[in-house]
Formats: structure tokens, sequence, C-alpha cells
């Protein structure tokens, strides 16, 4: 006998089927395929086949009636479709997470300690929202923050000397995993008392001869190794004058006149806007890098550690990128 063929989507019994019959947990594979932007990455992070996630994925397709994806090689992006899928996926998904606080006993008091690695200067709204909300529903979990370089947080979450950390990591390290909280540009500025502050009109051209000022990681090898390839490639010549692994010391510096800096472009936002700093091109931007949440997957979390790690994974799954700062 030939099977009844499944209705369409826009139709009523298709609604019915939907509600009745849809698979949550291909919704949950599906909104990390769109987080991850790849099936490898998803399966890895769901601890899945390829093959599994790809099966999810059609399986999920066949049920909305809708292709959710576009395939460029490895790589894929979402049909608008898939957009508006992974949208209420989120959604559900940040909904669902809430069952557990809700259902926790009004007597049981979490305690504990949490220890967090960060780079200096994280700017985000929805990373403070986070940690208020955070500490309203756990009063009694400890939070330690240190601030330290890049390296040095992968560093500590690798000997397992800290719970989590707030860092760039341009190397993925086979033992850590890591979602990311902000997508920063930067770009080239310089102080008033530069002497291309305040010019208009200016090419890349014109920064070739400048010294700058540059981040202690701006080397080959380095998490902003990227801007030391941007310069060679584009035939600067000016010398590394002044350096530093604190955002706060690079501002002082370039705001001291001693070169033009490499800066993220939200961080420095409202200098630009009080014209203390003063934006050179090129215009698009520099490079982007991204601050990830990390944390070492064979590290065994406390209860405290593991109410964090879903509450912070829950913000990040609810909250668009570009809605973050």
């Amino acid at each position: 006998m030939t099977k009844p063929a499944m209705p369409s989507a826009r139709d009523p019994e298709a609604k019915r089927f939907l509600n009745d019959r849809l698979d949550w947990n291909l919704l949950r594979t599906f909104l990390v395929i769109g987080q991850e932007g790849s099936i490898s990455r998803a399966a890895a992070r769901l601890h899945l086949s390829q093959p599994a996630v790809s099966q999810a994925l059609r399986r999920l397709e066949e049920q909305l009636a809708s292709a959710l994806v576009v395939r460029r090689g490895p790589r894929i992006t979402l049909s608008k479709a898939g957009e508006e899928v992974m949208q209420i996926a989120a959604e559900l998904y940040g909904m669902v997470s809430r069952l557990g606080p809700a259902l926790d006993s009004p007597a049981e008091t979490v305690t504990g300690k949490i220890r967090l690695l960060s780079i200096s200067r994280i700017q985000s709204r929805a990373y403070d929202e986070f940690l208020a909300r955070f500490h309203s529903d756990y009063p009694q979990v400890e939070l330690e923050i240190d601030v330290l370089r890049s390296a040095d947080v992968v560093s500590g979450l690798l000997q397992k000397t800290a719970s989590f950390g707030l860092s760039l990591c341009r190397t993925p390290q086979p033992r850590l995993e890591q979602r990311v909280l902000l997508e920063q540009r930067y770009a080239f500025f310089c102080g008033q008392r530069h002497r291309l502050f305040g010019r208009k009109n200016l090419n890349v051209s014109d920064l070739q001869g400048e010294n700058f000022v540059s981040f202690t990681s701006d080397q080959i090898g380095g998490n902003l190794s990227p801007l030391t390839v941007f310069r060679d490639q584009h035939g600067f010549t000016g010398r590394l004058i002044a350096s530093s692994p604190s955002l706060d010391e690079i501002l002082r510096l370039v705001d001291a006149g001693y070169g033009i800096g490499c800066l993220p472009e939200h961080i420095v936002a409202a200098q630009v806007q009080s014209n203390a700093l003063w934006r050179l091109p090129p215009w698009e931007g520099v490079i982007d890098v991204n601050i990830y949440l990390l944390w070492n997957r064979e590290q065994k979390l406390t209860q405290a550690e593991s109410i964090f790690l879903e509450r912070f994974q829950q913000m990040l799954m609810t909250t668009d990128p570009a809605e973050r700062f």
C-alpha cells in the first residue's frame, strides 16, 4: 500500500500534524546547526555522527515541507524559512531551559564558588544582564573574576585552575569547548595629538609610514596576529612604538599620540562620538575577532558551575550576537 503523502505545511491538516507529531529534538539539532554553520561542527558539539545530524536536518525539512539551509561546500547558510525556524527554535529552547529552575525545590539552596578568567574590557549588556539574573536566582554562589591575558585564560582552563573563561581563542583547543559571546570588528584609530587626527579623505596608503601601538598578542601565533599580517600585506613601514596586553593601556597610549592603534569599534564608539579618537581607513575595518565563553570539557563541574554554564548557554542561544553589545 502506498504511504499517504504528507500534507503541505500551509494547510490546516499540516498545522495539526506539526502540533502533534513534530520532534522537538530535531529543532534542537537544527538550532546547533544554525549556530555552528556546519554539519561537522554541529555533530562534534552534539557528540553525534555527521550522518545522524544530516538525517535529522532532512527529517525536519520533510516535516516542515521547507528547505531550511543552503549548502556552499562544507559551509551552510540558512534560507529565509531556516532563519524563521531558527528564531522559533531558540525561543522554544529558552522556554524549555527554564523548566529546571522552575521545578527546583524552594528549600534547595545552591552554594559554591565559580572562578571565571576574563580578558579586560568586555562590553556587553547581555552578559551584564546574565550576571545580574544569575546572582538574583542564586545569591549564595560566590563569583571570582580574574582579569588576564588571553593566553593566560586559555592556559588556566587547560590546567583546570578555573571554571570558565572569556577570551580570544584564535586557534581552537581540542580540550576546550567554546561558544561565541561577542563578534568584534577591529579598526584603526588615532588620538587628538596625532598628525592624522581630523583629516578626511584618507586612504590606507596614508597610514603606511605611521608608527603604531599594539597589543602584545599582536604577533605571529598570537590571538591578534592577523593584524601583523594585514600591516605586512599593505606595506606598513612604521615601527611598533609601544605595546601592552591591556586595552585600557592601548587606549592611553593612542590618546597620548604614540601612534595609531587597532581597537574594537564598539569599545571606542563613545570616544569617537566625543571626538577623542579619530577613525582611520580601511573603512570596512581590519579584522573580526570573537570573544568566546570557554571551559574544559574534561573538568567535572559542581552544581553551581553546571547551573552557571546552562544559564550562560541559554542566554547565548536566545540572543542574537548583534544584540549582545
